[in-house]
């Protein structure tokens, strides 16, 4: 009978540690959350032994395998949420493409879209439990193995996003081909982008229903857009997704969950972003916390923004500079982050100080008021 409850998304631990959703939810915490961006990687000597020689994406599949890495750094860190491991590229893969993650060289699609005819390859319609079940499996059976130690997080990769690797066939410095379809093609790339839409929707409320308690939408690519393009073919999809999840979910009677947008590199969009149906923004590092409190107006939580290679500093450095970035947003409505994920090569040791400094620098700051 107990394993019938761990895979069922039902009778979940109560849970221990709500200062994430709190900070998420604009609600008073006694100290700044902190979670990292790619917390379950490369960077642990334990995720690398559990990963050895096995394909990538088989091991997506696996909700046992996706578990236990989720859990690996919470043994390590006192981390306040845990963000399930999957890959944004599952949901390419459910529309029909071929995916292969190449050593030293990151993710490929053996055949990408070329041209607008190339749509017709995709499937028209996708289901998605079918298709994506494994990540609701996971998440179920992690939310059930935390034991309520941390709330989970769920995400998914942004139309735009996914559109990017779709057309380019893997990761580009400038996604030229990708923009050339938004100039040449606007049309198809619109039919496209609703297209991922329509499964993102379903995607995300499958993954409240097996029990993610927040939301993430990585628009990892945003920064090669500029503003006018990224109101056109960006923006009005990652409000739909919101929206949409949103209005699905009290329509199901499911939990209302935050939800966080992370575009990186879309600081000249700070503002619509900010009034776009998201409890939480993300912010990258090169945006200025007191600028960013500023310009969103008080409208959402923040998210971020630590450069990542700040941890390759000394870990006397690392508090000072979580220091001075935690006085830059303020202790309240603030989730401690990376401005973007963890490096392979980091140290984990620094990233205990990372969120160490975090914990200890904003009780500090919150008791001083």
């Amino acid at each position: 009978m107990e394993q019938d409850n761990y895979i069922l998304p039902k009778n979940f631990p109560e849970l221990k540690n709500e200062t994430f959703l709190q900070a998420a939810r604009g609600e008073e915490t006694q100290h700044v959350p902190v979670w990292c961006m790619r917390q379950a990687g490369r960077y642990l000597p334990e995720f690398r032994e559990a990963r050895a020689g096995k394909d990538f994406f088989e091991t997506c599949r696996s909700p046992e395998a996706c578990c236990e890495l989720t859990l690996q750094p919470l043994r390590r860190f006192p981390f306040d949420a845990a963000i399930i491991f999957c890959d944004i590229l599952v949901v390419p893969q459910a529309l029909g493409m071929e995916v292969l993650m190449v050593p030293g060289k990151g993710p490929t699609f053996p055949e990408p879209l070329k041209e607008p005819e190339d749509l017709l390859r995709l499937k028209p319609q996708v289901d998605v439990a079918a298709e994506l079940g494994y990540v609701f499996k996971a998440i179920t059976l992690t939310r059930h193995k935390l034991e309520g130690k941390v709330p989970l997080i769920g995400f998914t990769g942004a139309p735009w996003t996914l559109m990017t690797y779709m057309i380019e066939g893997a990761g580009s410095p400038t996604m030229s081909k990708a923009k050339r379809w938004l100039y040449c093609h606007p049309e198809a790339s619109h039919k496209l982008l609703r297209q991922l839409t329509d499964v993102i929707v379903e995607y995300l409320l499958g993954q409240v229903s097996a029990g993610a308690q927040a939301l993430q939408v990585f628009e990892s690519h945003a920064g090669c857009l500029g503003p006018v393009q990224f109101n056109e073919f960006a923006l009005p999809y990652l409000r739909d997704i919101a929206r949409r999840v949103k209005e699905k979910l009290k329509e199901s009677g499911l939990d209302m969950v935050p939800m966080i947008v992370f575009a990186k590199d879309a600081h000249y969009a700070l503002e619509d972003l900010s009034q776009s149906r998201y409890e939480v923004v993300g912010l990258d590092w090169t945006v200025d916390p007191k600028e960013a409190r500023e310009r969103t107006g008080g409208r959402v939580s923040l998210q971020g923004n630590m450069d990542p290679c700040g941890l390759y500093a000394p870990k006397e450095k690392i508090g000072e500079i979580v220091k001075k970035m935690v006085e830059g947003f303020g202790t309240q409505r603030y989730i401690a982050n990376l401005g973007h994920g963890l490096y392979p090569d980091m140290d984990p040791d620094h990233v205990g100080a990372f969120v160490e400094a975090v914990h200890t620098h904003s009780k500090q700051l919150q008791e001083q008021k």
